[in-house]
């Protein structure tokens, strides 16, 4: 893949706050590995989808099943399509498996396609990419791998709060987005099959 090998990357995995969603007595890469673990039979129904979104756009298919499991569970926390409810405003912020963040004040983007549909994955992981591109600029003379986890902790909050790869996730949901994904996209790589 063109934006760096997900195996050669180190990562502290989950956070305990991450963890507690499952309930975990431990946190780190074991627990990411076992939520991605807990989310493989229901990856198995986009598996088609996510490897042709992969070769589409060059990006790693354990890296697509990784951001789904930690944004939608593979679907599973979603309501009709939609999570990340905000009480303030009365509406849902993401749209699909991969959570395509709709807020006006926060992505802003209009939801394309179905919520499990590869137009969805397809808009997602164009967002990824962006936001990988963006780090590659701000950050040129990091390496692919550290470009590729600063691009997916971008994916979460946006590229203005990467500031330093030594705390990449300071800023992101649990802080510790770009490590858990990290680690399960390492666990599906190589015990999921993709």
């Amino acid at each position: 893949m063109g934006y760096g090998n997900i195996m050669r990357l180190e990562t502290t995995g989950a956070s305990w706050e991450t963890a507690q969603q499952d309930s975990l007595a431990y946190s780190g890469e074991r627990a990411s590995h076992t939520m991605a673990k807990t989310d493989a039979g229901r990856m198995e129904k986009y598996r088609s989808k996510i490897n042709s979104v992969g070769a589409k756009y060059g990006i790693d298919p354990a890296l697509i099943a990784a951001i789904i499991s930690r944004e939608s569970r593979a679907g599973n926390a979603l309501h009709d399509g939609w999570g990340d409810y905000d009480s303030k405003r009365g509406a849902y912020n993401g749209w699909g498996l991969m959570q395509v963040d709709v807020n006006p004040n926060g992505g802003g983007h209009t939801a394309r396609g179905g919520w499990d549909s590869e137009e969805h994955l397809c808009q997602a992981t164009e967002i990824l990419v962006h936001f990988i591109n963006k780090i590659h600029e701000k950050f040129p003379n990091w390496s692919a791998e550290q470009q590729l986890k600063g691009g997916i902790a971008a994916y979460n909050m946006g590229d203005g709060k990467v500031r330093s790869f030594e705390n990449v996730d300071e800023y992101t949901t649990g802080a510790d987005y770009s490590n858990d994904v990290i680690a399960r996209a390492q666990w599906y790589k190589k015990y999921g099959g993709f």
